[in-house]
């Protein structure tokens, strides 16, 4: 901001030398110190609110791109769930229709079917139960 040399701050104190006597210029020097460093102080917690108020906001964005990774994550499970189910109800709907065509040719051909529901197949021995 202020570029002040060494030559210029002489120049500033002989002058206060003059106007304000040798008597008042360490008290007046006193409290510039102490104004300015007020004044540091001020600045830098104004720097430090900045700082924090960016970093808040950095990390409501940071919140909102979570969010919105995981409702998207939601989605995409909750759709390939509804697949898998889909799929599944399929495939037991079609193991019904399977087992009731089985039953309806065991039925039609006057085989009756196994205890168990074990169905003889055609063409293959059933199996031999050993007994102990």
């Amino acid at each position: 901001m202020f570029d002040v040399g060494f030559s210029e701050l002489v120049i500033i104190g002989l002058v206060a030398l003059i106007v304000i006597g040798p008597e008042r210029l360490p008290k007046v020097a006193r409290t510039a110190g102490v104004l300015l460093g007020r004044l540091q102080r001020y600045v830098s917690d104004v720097k430090a609110d900045i700082n924090r108020e960016i970093q808040l906001d950095d990390l409501k964005k940071m919140q909102n791109e979570v969010a919105t990774q995981v409702r998207e994550i939601e989605h995409s499970v909750t759709e390939q769930m509804k697949t898998v189910e889909t799929e599944l109800n399929q495939s037991i709907a079609a193991g019904i229709d399977a087992k009731a065509d089985v039953e309806a040719a065991v039925a039609a051909a006057g085989t009756p079917a196994a205890p168990g529901g074990d169905v003889p197949v055609a063409g293959l021995a059933a199996p031999e139960k050993h007994q102990a």
